[in-house]
């Protein structure tokens, strides 16, 4: 297709060689192929004028880097893209047999739904901040393996046999993401606030990240999720710390009672739910009761003083609960975030649904682009096939039959019209 030679020619300076250069619109021409699956061996036998060994070079001994494609590929997606966008953050995994591929490790999969073997990467994803949209404009960002600590990080052997670089350590998935909101940020993606689930929601760690990043987040959470009352936090700081009575050691100042994100959401009174809706789904209007009340997150217990290492306090923000529809029965789920006071229950609502546009990512990459597909050992290896599938699936996007006026009011302007 000379359409992909055109969309690759910008890229073309990253790899040195003229042979690179062809076994890079090769490689991407055989991800977009019909192929059941997509490696070195089905695409050779697919696309004319390759073979298994050029392309296998192409992943793991040409001169190119895989963050400087990436980097690229965000540069020019960024020049047709709203300025104004969310990041969204999650991990998806690939079920892989034997124990060899880098990072493969029995660990939760949830393309499975279970432990198994499996190799897990955590993503960035930029999507226009238009979250009533069926079909707002979104992207890849970048991506990166998670290591296990004792099966990989902290085994010379498997990390030597698989070239993971030196300075790449154990880190947990939200510290992961972290420093995928860094790059980002480097990178200059407009994104205004992030989304996440659960999972790096539930992580003080990541929040406290955020918040120190300056910046916004929707977050799901868990029922245990720690709260403290506005008005119960200004009580405490303004009590100070207890008199001495001159026995034993000085009292210390002691933290705002500590609620769960359930308690509060079950106290609050039936009348003050909402019924919203914030797009049209596959199914018709999607539509939850919502309701949202203003919250510090926080962490700790009252038996310890407010300097202890295990109580925080953050800055006000907003604890949201959500419950089916009025006759549907499912589980209350709850979200929170820095977003301010003047927000918008609907807003927050619609921005809490955002993540749809990774996940589908995941699933269309996965289908459509053999994102789990490859099946070497190395480190460096996958992060090259997951740059290519990231430059394929933006090719996609790129290259739809969505027309600019459907985008924004015409803020979208595809590459080529279809």
């Amino acid at each position: 297709m000379p359409e992909i030679a055109t969309f690759l020619e910008p890229f073309a300076p990253l790899f040195r060689r003229v042979q690179s250069r062809h076994s890079l619109e090769r490689y991407v021409t055989g991800l977009l192929t019909d192929l059941g699956r997509k490696n070195c061996d089905t695409i050779s036998a697919a696309v004319a004028g390759t073979s298994t060994e050029r392309l296998q070079h192409l992943l793991t001994d040409a001169e190119w880097d895989p963050l400087e494609l990436d980097a690229a590929r965000v540069r020019s997606l960024l020049q047709k893209s709203p300025k104004d966008a969310i990041l969204l953050l999650d991990d998806t995994s690939f079920p892989k047999k034997g124990n060899r591929s880098v990072g493969v490790a029995r660990q939760y999969c949830g393309e499975l739904g279970k432990r198994a073997n499996c190799q897990v990467v955590v993503s960035a994803h930029y999507v226009a901040d238009e979250p009533e949209s069926r079909a707002p404009l979104h992207w890849p960002v970048s991506t990166r393996l998670y290591l296990p600590e004792e099966e990989w990080a902290n085994d010379p052997g498997r990390r030597e046999r698989a070239h993971v670089p030196e300075e790449v350590g154990f880190e947990t998935k939200p510290q992961i993401a972290l420093s995928l909101v860094e790059r980002a940020l480097e990178w200059e993606v407009p994104f205004g606030l992030v989304v996440a689930d659960s999972g790096y929601g539930d992580n003080p760690g990541f929040l406290k990240g955020l918040e120190e990043r300056k910046v916004s987040y929707v977050c799901a959470v868990g029922s245990t999720f720690g709260v403290r009352l506005p008005e119960e936090v200004v009580a405490a700081e303004e009590a100070g710390t207890p008199p001495y009575k001159g026995r034993g050691q000085p009292p210390k100042e002691r933290p705002a009672p500590l609620y769960t994100a359930k308690e509060m959401i079950e106290s609050v009174p039936e009348e003050a739910w909402r019924t919203l809706s914030w797009r049209e789904g596959t199914k018709g209007t999607l539509s939850k009761r919502v309701v949202a009340l203003r919250a510090h997150r926080g962490t700790g217990s009252p038996h310890h003083s407010t300097t202890h290492r295990l109580v925080s306090t953050a800055e006000e923000g907003w604890l949201i609960g959500e419950r089916p529809p009025a006759g549907v029965e499912g589980e209350t789920k709850y979200y929170y975030s820095t977003l301010p006071a003047n927000t918008t229950l609907a807003r927050l609502t619609a921005l809490a649904h955002s993540r749809w546009s990774i996940e589908q990512f995941y699933e269309d990459a996965k289908g459509e682009c053999g994102l789990g597909d490859y099946q070497g050992r190395r480190w460096d290896g996958l992060h090259r096939h997951l740059a290519l599938v990231m430059l394929a699936y933006s090719f996609l996007m790129l290259h739809s039959s969505v027309t600019s006026e459907e985008r924004a009011g015409g803020s979208f302007s595809p590459l080529y019209e279809t």
